[in-house]
């Protein structure tokens, strides 16, 4: 990944931002030709505070195939991103950019063994479900079993160590206050969510500014 110093988050923000995420484009290589596919993931770390990412995969997925403890494999996990005008800014001279945050998490994959696999799935189905609060949280026992043993037995849990953290925040750090106020102004006046949650998190990077929409800056940044 390419990162400017001025974009560059820590990687400890990288991590967490991944984790609020909990979704990526994972790459890996059959020798060919790249393959990949969008999928959900959690977070664990072994012992030493290596990050362990656990998804699956259905069994005819050709990435099923392809984890072999050894092979570095990608996940690519993103966030909301918005178009700049460079109208919007304070200072002349500017051109059109894109505002994002990204992070990439890269090491070898492994297929889990069933146990593994099993505890996965309760594992990320508990993440997700935790965030739909108050709803009581689904559970796999409201499965009957023979449903659920099959659905199991379509599937390849994957363990993948994450041996490289790279993340590039790019929210108009590098620009002076009057062109990063004017950007986030701009954008928390657009009506898509994606745009909105830009500017919140540029409006948390400087909150002391005079924002015309202070109450975004509730928002913490990454």
């Amino acid at each position: 990944m390419y990162v400017p110093p001025a974009f560059k988050p820590d990687r400890s923000a990288c991590l967490a931002f991944a984790a609020a995420r909990g979704f990526g484009l994972v790459c890996a290589h059959d020798g060919r030709k790249p393959v990949a596919s969008p999928l959900p993931f959690a977070i664990d770390y072994s012992s030493d505070g290596t990050p362990l990412l656990s998804f699956h995969v259905a069994r005819g997925n050709p990435l099923a195939g392809l984890a072999d403890s050894r092979t570095p494999w990608l996940m690519a996990v993103s966030g909301p991103g918005a178009y700049v005008s460079a109208d919007w800014y304070a200072s002349p001279d500017q051109v059109p950019t894109w505002l994002y945050q990204s992070v990439h998490l890269t090491g070898p994959a492994a297929v889990m063994s069933e146990a593994e696999r099993d505890a996965h799935l309760d594992e990320v189905s508990a993440v997700f479900e935790s965030s739909l609060a108050p709803k009581p949280p689904w559970r796999a026992s409201k499965m009957t079993a023979g449903r659920l043993n099959a659905m199991k037995k379509a599937i390849v849990g994957v363990m993948m160590r994450v041996d490289v953290v790279e993340g590039s925040f790019k929210l108009n750090q590098h620009k002076s206050d009057a062109d990063h106020m004017a950007v986030a102004n701009a954008l928390a006046a657009r009506p898509d969510p994606a745009s909105q949650a830009i500017a919140a998190q540029m409006i948390a990077l400087r909150p002391q500014l005079e924002y015309n929409s202070p109450a975004l800056a509730a928002e913490p940044a990454l």
